[in-house]
C-alpha cells in the first residue's frame, strides 16, 4: 500500500530516480513538489525501505500521471500496477477525471501496464526523449460517468 511521500523518503527515491531515467528528475524539485497542492507524491515501502514511488500533476480536472518508477530488484511485484491503482484513486477523489501520460515508444513493459489499466494510446510526441532519443507513446483514460 502506497503512502504520501515524505522529505525522509527522498534519498531513496533519488536513488530509485537516477537508476530508472536517463534524465532524471533532481531532488529539488522532488522537494518543491512534495507539499504543492497540485501534485500527489506516493511512495511505495517493502522490507522497510522505498521500493517505488509515484508523481501526479493536478490540473482542473485532468491528471497527467508524470512520474512512476520501480526499483529494478522489485519489479515483476505488481508494485508499479499498485502505484498506478492507488495514484488515479487519489486523484479521482481530487476531482480528476480524466488522466494522461506519456511513455517511452520502447518500453513494452509500461504500455502494457498502462494499456491494462484501461489507457488508450492518443499520439506520438516525436523525439520526446533527450538521451537515447525516442518518441514517446501519448495515453489517455477517461473515468466512466
Amino acid at each position: 500500500m502506497a503512502r504520501k511521500m515524505k522529505e525522509a523518503d527522498l534519498a531513496e527515491v533519488m536513488a530509485i530516480e537516477n537508476r530508472c531515467f536517463s534524465v532524471p528528475w533532481s531532488e529539488h524539485i522532488f522537494r518543491e513538489i512534495l507539499d504543492a497542492k497540485e501534485y500527489i507524491c506516493l511512495a511505495e515501502e517493502a522490507a522497510g525501505r522505498i521500493v517505488g514511488y509515484a508523481v501526479l500533476l493536478r490540473i482542473g480536472e485532468e491528471g497527467d500521471i508524470a512520474n512512476i518508477a520501480v526499483h529494478p530488484d522489485w519489479r515483476n511485484r505488481h508494485i508499479g500496477r499498485g502505484l498506478l491503482e492507488e495514484l488515479q484513486a487519489a486523484g479521482v477523489r481530487c476531482g480528476v477525471d480524466a488522466f494522461t501520460l506519456e511513455v517511452r515508444a520502447g518500453n513494452a513493459a509500461a504500455i502494457h501496464l498502462y494499456e491494462k489499466a484501461g489507457f488508450v494510446s492518443a499520439g506520438i510526441r516525436p523525439g520526446y526523449y533527450e538521451k537515447t532519443v525516442e518518441d514517446a507513446l501519448i495515453m489517455w483514460k477517461k473515468q466512466a460517468g
